[in-house]
């Protein structure tokens, strides 16, 4: 069922939205894309510093390795009537001490189900702990690790993948499994749905 807004005009309001813009260490920039064809959701986690700067989201080493993980160019993976990018966060929260600070918690419960509204998606791909946390719930393993792993028992229509980011280097080292299994049935889904060549 499709909410009577257009994507447009949600799209406006999220860009105008300031609801945190007390407890950011900088000006609310909101980053999400998405179009009402759109058969694929990408929820990440929140743009990093790179991202907020130009206001383009995955448009840092994590986005390239992600593209490469999909096999897709940056053509396709922009264009919004296929791939909705839509993070928990959707400003850059600021650094903490080790990293990036957690998504802020505010964007998901004011935005995800208005714009989830709008789309017909076939593929989710949750990328990272905040977003398998929510839209896994229990289901979810006990770590990161083990969500991944167990990607069979969410179904077709939902993969959990590990964070793209440089810092995963020593995770995707450890756990070579995930390239081996992962990684191919990603793209092949991607495939079933016309979004690789």
């Amino acid at each position: 069922m499709h909410h009577p807004e257009n994507t447009g005009s949600l799209i406006e309001e999220i860009r105008a939205c300031r609801a945190c813009e007390d407890v950011l260490p900088h000006e609310p920039r909101p980053v999400v894309s998405f179009g009402s064809g759109a058969r694929v959701a990408l929820i990440g986690q929140a743009p990093g510093a790179v991202v907020h700067a130009s206001g383009v989201p995955w448009d840092d080493a994590s986005g390239r390795t992600l593209r490469e993980w999909m096999g897709i160019d940056r053509e396709r993976f922009y264009d919004a009537g296929a791939i909705a990018i839509v993070p928990m966060g959707f400003c850059f929260p600021g650094h903490g001490t080790s990293g990036d600070l957690p998504p802020r918690p505010e964007c998901e419960p004011l935005w995800h189900a208005r714009i989830f509204a709008h789309l017909d998606v076939d593929l989710t791909l949750l990328v990272g702990r905040f977003a398998q946390a929510r839209y896994l719930g229990a289901r979810r393993g006990r770590t990161l690790t083990e969500t991944v792993r167990q990607w069979r028992v969410y179904g077709r229509h939902v993969l959990p993948l590990p964070h793209p980011s440089p810092r995963n280097r020593p995770w995707l080292a450890k756990n070579p499994w995930f390239a081996r299994e992962v990684i191919p049935v990603l793209r092949r889904r991607l495939g079933r749905l016309g979004l690789r060549t």
